[in-house]
Order: C-alpha cells, then sequence, then structure tokens
C-alpha cells in the first residue's frame, strides 16, 4: 500500500470517528430518576422554544454530596457536531458546577437531589434553535450521563394528521404521520434539499424516523403525503403501576414487603400480541414522581425495589426481553434485561425505581433491533403521541435551523 493510500484511509477513518452521530450516555447505577423537561409536568424529551426555560434534575444514591459540572454543545440535523463556536450558541458560560442541591428526608434510601435550570446566572441563555446535549461531569471530569434536547423557533406552521397505513398488509398494525408545512413569509430555498424532517413517537429519540424531505410543494406549502416513509408500527398501550403510598398494594402492585428498602412485586403481566386490543389510558411510557404523603416528592419520596414479570411462551423463550420505559431513557442495557425463570415459567427483572406512577412495557431485542410486537402486538387503535421537527439550513449556511414545530396525537386517527 503506497503512503498516499494509507494516508487517505487513515483520513477517512479519523473522519469518519470525528464526525459520527453522537449518542447519549447512560448513568452509572448510583444516579436514577434523571428528569428532563421544559415547561411540562412529566420528564420528557425537551423540545422547546428558543428562549423558553429548561430543568434537569437527578438524584446520586451513593451519599457523597459530590460536585458535578455541566457542559453544552450544539449539533447539526444528524447529531454529528455543529461548526458553532460556543459564544455563538451560548451567551455566558456553561462547565459550571450545579450548584442546587438538597438531600433526601425522612427516606430509607439516601440520596441527594440535584437541580440544574437554564437559564441561570452563568449561562444566560442559548442563542440560536436546533440540537443540543448537555452533559454532565464529575469532580474529575468524568462524564457520568448526557441527554439530548432540541429549541426551535416559530418560523413555519407544521400541522400534523395520523392516518391509517394505505397498504392492506398493515391497515391493522401501523399508523401514518402527515405533515403539512406552511411557510407563509418565510423564504425557503430549493426546500427538497434544504429542509429535513424528524418525527418522534411518544419521546422516544431511538425510534425516530429522520432524513424525510418534502414529497413536494405546492405554493408556500411542503407537503408530506408518504405511506412507507412515515409509517410506524402502532404498537400497544403501556401497562402501569403506582406506589405513591408505598406500605400499601397500589394500582398493578400484587404485594410489598419491607427488607432494607420496599419491595413492591407486581402482578404478572401477559403477552397480548394474539389478544384483541383493549384501550387504557396511559401516559405513552412517561413516569412521575409522587409520595402522597410528602410536602415536596423532589426529596422525599422513597426508592423501592419494583419486581416486574412478563408470562413466557414458546416463542419468547431463549431470546432477550427487556423492561422498556422513559424511566431509564429507553435503553435497553443489563439492567433492565430481565431473566427467565423455568420452573415459574416467568420472565422477571427487578428495579431500583424512585416512587410514583410509571408506565413500562416490555420489548424483545432481535439482531439489534427493538421488537415489541412479539409481546404486545401492533394495534392501529393505540394512542400515540407524534411529535415533528422540521429543520432547514440555507444554502452557506453553518448550522442547521429547527424552524418549525408540530404535534398530533393517533387519538384523532382517520382513514
Amino acid at each position: 500500500m503506497t503512503f498516499l493510500n494509507r494516508f487517505v484511509l487513515a483520513f477517512c477513518f479519523i473522519s469518519s470517528f470525528i464526525f459520527a452521530q453522537v449518542e447519549e450516555v447512560n448513568p452509572p447505577d448510583y444516579i436514577k430518576t434523571i428528569i428532563f423537561k421544559s415547561n411540562t409536568d412529566l420528564s420528557q424529551l425537551p423540545i422547546l422554544k428558543l428562549g423558553e426555560p429548561i430543568q434537569l434534575s437527578f438524584d446520586a444514591l451513593n451519599g457523597n454530596e459530590d460536585d458535578y459540572y455541566y457542559k453544552i454543545e450544539h449539533y447539526n440535523y444528524d447529531w454529528t457536531p455543529s461548526q458553532l463556536m460556543k459564544p455563538e450558541f451560548l451567551d455566558g458560560f456553561d462547565n459550571q458546577r450545579i450548584r442546587n442541591y438538597e438531600n433526601s428526608y425522612n427516606t430509607y434510601q439516601i440520596y441527594s437531589h440535584y437541580t440544574l435550570t437554564i437559564p441561570n446566572r452563568f449561562t444566560k441563555s442559548l442563542k440560536v434553535s436546533g440540537n443540543y446535549i448537555i452533559s454532565v461531569f464529575n469532580n474529575d471530569n468524568e462524564l457520568v450521563f448526557s441527554r439530548k434536547f432540541m429549541l426551535y423557533e416559530e418560523q413555519v406552521n407544521v400541522g400534523v394528521t395520523l392516518k391509517r397505513a394505505r397498504d392492506l398488509q398493515f391497515v391493522e398494525q401501523k399508523q401514518r404521520v402527515e405533515i403539512l408545512v406552511n411557510t407563509g413569509s418565510t423564504n425557503l430555498n430549493n426546500p427538497t434539499q434544504t429542509v429535513n424532517t424528524v418525527i418522534i413517537k411518544n419521546n422516544n429519540l431511538k425510534t425516530a424516523i429522520s432524513n424525510i424531505k418534502p414529497q413536494y410543494t405546492v405554493g408556500s406549502q411542503l407537503i408530506y403525503r408518504y405511506d412507507k416513509e412515515t409509517s410506524f408500527w402502532a404498537g400497544n398501550e403501556y401497562f402501569y403501576f403506582e406506589n405513591k403510598d408505598i406500605r400499601a398494594a397500589n394500582t398493578g402492585v400484587q404485594y410489598i414487603d419491607l427488607q432494607d428498602l420496599y419491595q413492591s412485586y407486581l402482578y404478572t403481566n401477559l403477552p397480548r400480541a394474539n389478544t384483541p386490543y383493549t384501550y387504557f389510558p396511559d401516559i405513552n411510557g412517561n413516569y412521575a414522581v409522587l409520595n402522597i404523603d410528602a410536602e415536596d416528592s423532589t426529596i422525599e419520596a422513597d426508592y423501592v425495589w419494583v419486581h416486574f414479570s412478563l408470562k413466557a411462551t414458546d416463542q419468547l423463550i431463549g431470546k432477550d426481553i427487556y423492561v422498556y420505559g422513559n424511566f431509564n431513557n429507553f435503553s435497553l442495557d443489563a439492567e433492565t434485561k430481565m431473566q427467565f425463570d423455568a420452573q415459574q415459567n416467568i420472565f422477571y427483572k427487578a428495579l431500583l425505581l424512585k416512587q410514583g406512577f410509571y408506565n413500562y412495557n416490555f420489548v424483545a431485542l432481535e439482531n439489534d433491533t427493538i421488537n415489541e410486537a412479539q409481546i404486545g402486538g401492533n394495534f392501529y387503535q393505540t394512542e400515540n403521541n407524534y411529535k415533528v421537527l422540521v429543520y432547514y439550513r440555507d444554502l452557506g449556511a453553518r448550522y442547521d435551523k429547527i424552524i418549525g414545530f408540530g404535534e398530533g396525537s393517533s387519538v384523532n386517527i382517520s382513514n
């Protein structure tokens, strides 16, 4: 191999490494209940209007009252680093200590509760729209965890409509998202090349559909009426439980036990793939921290070992099954991987969770692909939330703006 060839190969490798899409980093086991939100009561993927405040909170269960620091970076539409320097997107400074924390009160599990709000006296504002990542570091400058968020401008109006699939093969199983972007007085140059669109189902970035271009344009409207390109498997409603009173068996809890910490044993769930759809309200995989006897649940809600179980079937035995929900950012890892009990013919897992109300589901992982249908089935009637982000990079621009945001629910799904 010539020197030139080796150089080109090395350059391509380094370039692919440097410009790879960045992924969120999950926390160690002593960091729990990461709540990242904007102007909502529930923790969810923060998608907020440029200038709105944002809040990140988490619990450290190691009892050390450690110092934690945060950094903020700006990213392109495809989650590669943008060309912007920090002063171009941030007014003030990051790499600051998270100063607001309180210790738990009257709980079996001790913890420190940390809260970061932006803007603050150091980080005064974020100046441009687009994709961001906030990273939390410890005192040794080691990355503890990171989370993505998005800021948008209201330059265009985004209409979102839910339809059933056109393909008769999937009409009972899929939901299709139609999008109508009205640009109004905003001039978009060559939108079929400069506009990108992302659809996010139930605040889960891991299953988002991206790189969607306008199908065609009519006057000041960008129209997306795809079938396959904007279709999602509908899934099923989430299971739920609540343990806002840890001394009693609440909804979904079969019985409780007190050891070093309280233990909540949930009723064993059954696979629903081959059963008729049944509606019951959920919060689309989310959760809410709540202690019914507390004045401030953020520091008075306790941690409980919650025992999940799923009845096994012949089709599931031998597969990797996980407990799934926003309580850990929809991550599939060793913490949520279930074990199989052949004697009871169930999959089981215990998770340490803060008191409250939780949605959860079970998924199989096959060839690095999440399979919800094998356990829960797919039903077009399922109530799902869809968020749409419209990105724009003008010719010669150095970063991707988010120029519009829209939202729709499959409650109003139609043919």
